[in-house]
């Protein structure tokens, strides 16, 4: 954990030393973000014998990273007239590569395995997209090419290079869901992009697109987001987009999509940080993308929304909106400020700024491999400027976490995080959250809690919703909202916990973790008392204990007591910690637990429900 992340959180005007940082490698428009290598490169007389004769390998010749033999990204150098036999052994690497891409899969079509880029001719490009198709086919997929390239390297012949984005057609309700928490400062333009892309239509400078998103009508008087609300925006096997423009329910677009983009919509004024906190450690997103408006620039709470997703390791993209409204000069001056922002050591990014279709696909491939990658997006809400680009990147960005990891997590016993509760007519109670491990059914029988006593509810799932849709199993990593019938409201709160009653969960008042603090005005002592966000749980604890030290200052690192002072709190060791105090800010990680007791059934369970 780097303690330079504390910069961030300390007042500055973003003209910081950081300009003499990382220099990007990554320049607009350099095609499959290729390298040339200074040295030739070896190649094997079998890989020698495929290449037509009219390529040899030179000093010159473009390569790409060795393909990994795990992953969803596939190298082939031609597919042309395979046997049958061989057909098969290709469908059963394709299903191979889906898999580990859940359900998506990317494959360049002219490279080696080694990463050389061949080429081929037309014919043949032609040939092998075709036999691709074919594949696709045969294993219930669709195909769609991202980009083809000419190699400009000497040869005879001209040849290309093609990538190609392979989507399962969704079963079951099978479509990969990814979550995006949008921050940045009040008045940046976060609910109106959203608007735009989930409802197809563009803004007309006043706020129109926006209005959909807000939950109260105090957002809609003051035009300020105070809630957490969630967007859809879909994408179909194909790779077009699937949003309310040509569908009328939440329920239709999630028909017909196969690849999902859940938008967290998080508060930008400074008075609801600890919601925009909530959204971040709670929802689990996937990435986070941060809206910075061209005619401000990093201002208000633009740069502590960059220290909080950079301190919990959330990968952060960046959207410059309002272009509409500035000169070329002030966008490029945003643009730079934002890079040396970026380059600081607490951040320690590579900036990329997108500027064509080439970029957006590989900043997608880069962005997802590499946490240092951070693409730049500059766009208007209103005039639909290069709004384009951002869906191309958000059709083709893949899952951070692949299918071996989720199956692991999935055997797990079950473990559902309380988020939201609403009362629904003729429904009843139904709470909100994220699965975190195991499977959910209809029908299951789980305990909740801890209560104020410690104490835990039996209760029955009745039904699943996932993104407004009905869903009968729900997966460790996915969100949802669970029916609980005419289970007493009064006993749920946010921060607890829903688990199989074979877990046994221990549930402790006091908590050591080894923490950083980002910033504190003072000194930072036992008796302090913090607001304290552990996943879904947020209470204010006191400092019991700092071992070790008397008091701690900004950057400085200890082995911190914590007690909570309302009631005990369900906790795992080494789980993310951060808590904050009017200017005070500080992250790290539990450490050990000091349980009360083990899980004990309510002994009244039938009367109080």
């Amino acid at each position: 954990m780097d303690a330079g992340i504390s910069e961030l959180f300390c007042s500055g005007n973003g003209h910081g030393s950081g300009s003499h940082g990382v220099t990007s490698n990554f320049k607009p428009g350099n095609g499959f973000g290729l390298a040339a290598k200074k040295a030739c490169v070896k190649t094997t007389k079998k890989s020698k014998a495929r290449l037509s004769r009219n390529f040899k390998p030179n000093n010159n010749t473009p390569y790409l990273p060795p393909e990994a033999a795990e992953g969803n990204i596939e190298y082939k150098l031609k597919l042309v007239n395979p046997t049958q036999y061989r057909l098969e052994h290709l469908a059963t690497q394709m299903k191979w590569r889906l898999q580990e891409g859940r359900g998506e899969a990317v494959y360049q079509i002219g490279v080696e395995d080694n990463g050389m880029l061949a080429g081929l001719s037309d014919d043949d490009m032609r040939t092998s997209l075709k036999t691709l198709h074919k594949l696709a086919e045969k294993v219930g997929a669709d195909i769609a090419v991202l980009r083809e390239q000419e190699l400009d390297f000497d040869a005879d012949v001209p040849r290309k290079i093609a990538e190609v984005l392979i989507r399962k057609v969704p079963d079951d309700q099978q479509f990969l869901d990814l979550r995006v928490a949008v921050l940045g400062n009040v008045d940046s333009g976060k609910s109106t992009l959203l608007g735009v892309l989930t409802q197809g239509e563009l803004d007309n400078g006043r706020g129109r697109a926006r209005l959909n998103l807000f939950r109260h009508l105090h957002e809609i008087q003051t035009g300020r987001t105070s809630s957490i609300s969630f967007e859809i925006l879909g994408f179909n096997s194909k790779g077009e987009v699937v949003n309310y423009s040509d569908s009328r329910t939440a329920e239709e677009i999630c028909e017909s999509a196969s690849k999902m983009i859940t938008f967290i919509d998080l508060a930008g004024h400074h008075k609801y940080l600890k919601t925009t906190i909530f959204g971040l450690t709670s929802y689990c997103p996937d990435f986070a993308m941060l809206v910075v408006s061209a005619n401000t620039g990093i201002a208000g709470t633009t740069r502590e929304h960059l220290g909080l997703a950079t301190a919990l390791k959330v990968p952060i993209f960046i959207v410059i909106s309002k272009v509409d409204l500035c000169t070329r000069a002030t966008v490029e001056r945003t643009v730079r400020q934002l890079e040396r922002v970026l380059k600081q050591p607490g951040c320690n990014k590579v900036p990329m700024v997108i500027s064509n279709t080439d970029d957006a696909v590989t900043a997608a491939q880069q962005f997802a491999q590499s946490p240092s990658i951070t693409p730049i997006f500059t766009l208007s809400s209103v005039s639909g400027e290069s709004l384009d680009l951002l869906k191309v990147f958000f059709n083709i960005i893949p899952p951070l976490s692949n299918s071996k990891e989720q199956e692991e997590l999935m055997q797990q016993l079950t473990e559902f995080q309380v988020d939201e509760i609403y009362t629904v007519p003729e429904v009843g109670t139904v709470v909100g959250g994220t699965l975190s491990s195991g499977i959910c059914r209809e029908g299951d029988h789980l305990v909740v809690g801890p209560t104020g006593s410690g104490q835990f509810h039996e209760l029955v799932i009745g039904s699943i919703q996932r993104n407004r849709s009905a869903c009968r199993v729900l997966r460790a990593g996915q969100a949802a909202t669970l029916a609980l019938g005419n289970f007493n409201r009064s006993l749920l709160r946010k921060g607890m916990v829903m688990v199989s009653p074979e877990m046994n969960p221990t549930i402790c008042w006091k908590f050591e973790a080894e923490i950083v603090l980002l910033f504190h005005a003072k000194t930072f002592h036992k008796g302090f008392q913090v607001t304290v966000h552990i996943g879904n749980v947020r209470q204010t604890a006191t400092v019991e204990a700092v071992y070790g030290k008397e008091e701690l200052r900004t950057g400085e690192k200890a082995e911190v007591l914590f007690k909570f002072i309302k009631h005990p709190e369900y906790l795992k060791a080494g789980a993310k910690v951060l808590f904050t105090q009017g200017v005070t800010k500080g992250i790290g990680h539990v450490t050990k637990l000091q349980p009360i007791t083990q899980y004990l059934p309510s002994q009244n369970q039938e009367e109080e429900s």
